[in-house]
């Protein structure tokens, strides 16, 4: 099973391209070449859809991926930090599409998260701010369901006890990913 900790230079990278770019995944439907997003060499490769294609580090460090923000969160009013999906690639690690979620504030220790899609639910482990699915082998069967539906729904409980629900729109997913595999193969 693998570890479900992010990388240190995937987790600076991100760190310092959510202080400098919080709505990097608002983009437009068009494909552009790479431009700095932020410090620690984060590039935004392409926008699709919903859906950017992103680099940061380089050689074994080097991580891709297609990331995108909630469309919808509930419930409003709540004050939280920007949320982000992530379906990463790690040429180094050996990390293939790997799901991640940045909740965009602390969840509960020990608790409850999950994501859906249609009628199909995959439970989640979480850690401070952020999500990765239980079950690492159902990876393939979530994003399976994410390129053929329109939008997925990831439920948890902050440390507070508010339960939320970010809806994220999964228009351009899969050519956004096909793009990550293209940068990290």
């Amino acid at each position: 099973m693998r570890t479900r900790i992010v990388c240190p230079a995937f987790a600076a990278a991100m760190v310092a391209f959510v202080a400098i770019h919080p709505a990097a995944a608002q983009t437009k439907k068009t494909e552009a070449k790479a431009a700095s997003v932020g410090p620690a060499g984060t590039f935004l490769i392409a926008t699709f859809g919903d859906w950017g294609t992103y680099t940061s580090g380089k050689d074994k460090a080097k991580v891709c991926y297609a990331l995108s923000q909630p469309k919808e969160r509930l419930p409003k009013g709540l004050n939280r930090d920007p949320a982000y999906l992530f379906i990463s690639n790690r040429s180094g690690d050996g990390v293939r599409n790997e799901f991640a979620v940045i909740m965009g504030y602390p969840l509960k220790p020990g608790g409850a998260a999950s994501a859906s899609i249609g009628a199909a639910s995959f439970q989640m482990l979480t850690k401070d701010k952020s999500a990765w699915l239980r079950n690492a082998a159902e990876e393939a069967q979530l994003i399976d369901a994410m390129k053929k539906g329109a939008s997925l729904s990831i439920k948890g409980t902050s440390a507070k006890g508010n339960e939320t629900t970010d809806r994220y729109s999964l228009s351009g997913l899969g050519q956004a990913i096909e793009r990550a595999q293209k940068e990290c193969p």
